[in-house]
């Protein structure tokens, strides 16, 4: 039976988590960068579909397009780099799914 408090169930995000055990126990803390988009730093306006082996630094081993979370890419970016490979994929630049 789950937790109760007041007669009502305990959201998970309330639920104490033990995550206050890695400062007490002195466990390294590691500093995450903030990802950067790589095509504002390069100022690159239009993404080409024509590009392949840009676009297939975007695709998984499976095929599938890299989330904007993994990728660091900004959303106007992802936008069209989900475009571009999109029509890369119609024309055979690049494959729908990986073989298995």
């Amino acid at each position: 039976m789950p937790e109760q408090r007041g007669g009502r169930p305990i959201a998970a995000s309330q639920r104490p988590t033990g995550g206050d055990k890695a400062i007490a126990t002195g466990k390294k803390q590691y500093f995450r960068r903030k990802k950067v988009c790589r095509f504002c730093v390069d100022k690159v306006d239009d993404i080409n579909y024509k590009d392949a082996r840009l676009l297939s630094s975007f695709i998984s081993e499976r095929g599938k397009i890299t989330p904007r979370r993994i990728s660091g890419v900004c959303t106007p970016h992802q936008k069209r780099l989900s475009e571009a490979i999109k029509q890369a994929r119609n024309i055979a630049l690049l494959p729908f799914a990986a073989r298995m």
